[in-house]
């Protein structure tokens, strides 16, 4: 799959995963998915695998979550808005640790 597949391919999950079937919040999320793919890229250091259903699945709840986190209020006692969520950081690790040579990490 190319790139271009699999960003396409992100959004149209991130849209059925958000029970979205109209194309009116196609561009939100499909900048949601992009910058999560620039970010693993240039942020994280990582080279995404386009072909990998399980880098794909990732970047789709990632940006699922960043989609729904943006207007969301809630905020921790420090009032500081809430991280990321256990299971995206755990699967974002193991990401990195994969590329890095080591064995997956089980939460």
């Amino acid at each position: 799959m190319t790139e271009d597949e699999f960003l396409t391919a992100a959004l149209t999950l991130a849209k059925a995963r958000l029970g979205i079937t109209s194309s009116v919040r196609d561009a939100l999320l499909k900048n949601a998915v992009e910058s999560v793919v620039e970010e693993l890229e240039s942020e994280k250091g990582l080279t995404l695998d386009f072909s990998s259903a399980l880098q794909l699945d990732f970047v789709k709840d990632y940006a699922v979550w960043r989609y729904q986190s943006v207007g969301d209020s809630q905020l921790s006692a420090a009032r500081v808005p809430l991280a990321m969520p256990r299971h995206l950081q755990f699967r974002l690790h193991n990401l990195i640790i994969s590329q890095a040579g080591g064995q997956h990490v089980r939460p």
